[in-house]
């Protein structure tokens, strides 16, 4: 028995597709979106698994402003560099990052700001957050790429976990190159990084100014660093 004929779609149903298609395209671009980047080398698995928890604060924080998008990225292990789908649901990043485990290996940091670029250079970028503790690259590269970020309106937020001098100064230097800001937490200060990042949300879903609008301690202490 023969087949019959298959459907084809007229070109005016194929030019509503393309339009409804753009438009969704458009409506997501719209969104602030945020880069998340966490260190998961050896060390790292108790803030890990803390973060994993805390990051739904940055969705929390935009939620009567605007959908924010969020792309998880890491690095661990030998050479290993993770980038995730772009997400707007906190439970689905919840999920991605709960399957990770930390593996040893040292920091590339200057890849996960290559990284940045890229992406921002698609569709721009509100802002990177970073969170991590250690430092085993070239500082002075690392200063560059953040000075690059700068000039492209890309600021870094730099979190550093404990105290390490070389980190803190490198940290900091970075945040200032990329018009960003920098701050430090320990393991006992949970509610801090939470606030941290409600607090950057924030900035990168309405600006400077929604910060100037919240209370938190967080959020003056990066609106004093911003401010030029």
């Amino acid at each position: 028995m023969a087949k019959p004929p298959s459907t084809r779609s007229s070109s005016k149903e194929i030019d509503r597709f393309l339009q409804r298609s753009r438009a969704i395209t458009q409506f997501a671009e719209k969104q602030p979106r945020l880069l998340f980047a966490v260190d998961a080398t050896a060390s790292r698995q108790p803030t890990w698994n803390r973060a994993s928890k805390l990051q739904q604060e940055m969705f929390d924080a935009t939620r009567k402003v605007a959908t924010l998008t969020v792309q998880l990225c890491y690095y661990r292990g030998f050479n290993e560099f993770f980038a995730g789908p772009w997400l707007t649901d906190s439970a689905a990043l919840a999920r991605h990052m709960a399957r990770v485990r930390c593996a040893g290996g040292h920091t590339q940091i200057a890849r996960l700001l290559r990284h940045a670029r890229a992406e921002h250079r698609k569709v721009p970028l509100r802002a990177v957050v970073f969170i991590g503790d250690a430092l085993e690259e070239n500082p002075d590269t690392l200063c560059d790429l953040a000075g690059q970020c700068g000039l492209l309106r890309l600021p870094l937020f730099l979190f550093q976990e404990g105290a390490q001098p070389t980190v803190e100064q490198t940290f900091r230097s970075m945040a200032r190159l990329s018009g960003g800001a920098y701050a430090r937490f320990d393991t006992r200060s949970a509610d801090t990084l939470a606030a941290l990042l409600g607090a950057v949300a924030c900035y990168a879903a309405g600006g400077a100014a929604a910060l100037e609008n919240s209370a938190s301690d967080s959020a003056k202490l990066l609106l004093q660093q911003l401010k030029p």
